[in-house]
């Protein structure tokens, strides 16, 4: 119930930074929820809503809040439907969208290596046209979609083989986790905010939600101990979203200014998360580096692939976006270094 006392603690606890000033009569309100916390919005979103209110003036101002603050993350959808919020930072799958294209957003197993592959699947091979229409469908405008993190664990005991994950709690996302449940993993969803205790607690043995950079970030490299440097997946899909009706009542000028100010964030987040990982990888001095090796390793990296048809089987547009990742992937094993090693 620690959602809904937030709901009418919403305002309140607002930043002080990001809380719209005294408008001017006729100024346009909106009001938008990012799925993440307090300190990780610190870096993904509020330097992005700052650009757009501080150039917006008092044509313009967004109401940022975090993680569960209006809705839980679970309902982001419905509320931005609705019009109960205005607009969402989220990926499709943690806001649990009515769509086709849910389960490609946030982790799906192994699509991208690198960060870069989240946009050149949008932008270049067509992923941007199938979100837009499967959303358009449902009375939400998809914006753009950009790459984040990767996907590790981080965990309290050490991850040395996949003998090692069974029977592990881990807060992870609807689809990673009905992947990973194939290993033995135990998939727990909790609110975003919940999870460093829930670690304390007992109640979770780590986290595969993140790479390391947000472990540090957001505390949780506080409450565990390794790091596995394997990963499901090399860039999380993320993206920005609004009623079609609020997106459509906007002048474009103001549409534009919006648009400009995601790509600035998504950006922000290539070289953040980039330099980050390595960088705490090879300097951070709370988490311990594990690795499974890779002929075992090798073995998850198949069960993806047949997780990828046992998606496509369920529709037609599943089918064509797990072709067009299919595709991406093989143009990328055939170009080689440095778009794949081998």
């Amino acid at each position: 119930m620690t959602t809904r006392r937030k709901f009418i603690a919403g305002a309140a606890t607002a930043p002080a930074a990001l809380a719209a000033p005294a408008l001017a009569q006729g100024t346009i309100t909106w009001r938008m929820q990012t799925y993440a916390g307090a300190a990780l919005a610190a870096e993904v979103i509020d330097p992005a809503i700052k650009m757009f209110n501080k150039i917006a003036g008092d044509r313009m101002q967004i109401e940022l809040f975090y993680a569960d603050q209006l809705v839980p993350t679970g309902e982001l959808f419905q509320a931005m439907q609705r019009g109960t919020i205005d607009a969402v930072q989220s990926d499709d799958d943690s806001m649990a969208s009515p769509t086709e294209v849910t389960v490609f957003g946030g982790y799906f197993p192994f699509a991208s290596r690198y960060s870069l592959d989240v946009p050149v699947l949008f932008n270049q091979y067509g992923l941007n046209e199938i979100w837009q229409e499967e959303y358009a469908k449902v009375g939400v405008k998809h914006i753009s979609a950009g790459a984040w993190d990767p996907c590790h664990f981080a965990t309290k005991d050490p991850i040395r083989s996949l003998a090692d994950l069974q029977g592990k709690r881990i807060f992870t996302f609807p689809t990673a986790g009905r992947f990973l449940s194939q290993f033995g993993v135990v998939p727990v969803n909790l609110p975003w905010e919940d999870i460093e205790v829930a670690v304390q607690t007992g109640e979770l043995d780590g986290i595969a939600w993140s790479g390391i950079t947000e472990d540090y970030t957001v505390g949780w490299a506080d409450v565990t101990n390794y790091f596995l440097t394997n990963n499901i997946s090399g860039a999380w899909a993320g993206s920005f979203f609004a009623n079609m009706e609020r997106w459509n009542e906007l002048p474009e000028d103001l549409q534009t200014l919006f648009r400009v100010c995601t790509d600035q964030s998504h950006y922000y987040r290539q070289w953040w998360y980039w330099g980050g990982e390595a960088r705490l990888r090879t300097q951070g001095d709370k988490l311990q580096l594990t690795s499974i090796p890779d002929a075992e390793w090798a073995t998850v990296e198949a069960a993806a692939k047949d997780f990828w048809e046992e998606i496509a089987a369920e529709s037609e547009t599943k089918r064509k976006v797990v072709d067009i990742i299919k595709q991406y992937n093989a143009d990328m094993e055939a170009a080689g270094r440095p778009y794949r090693y081998t």
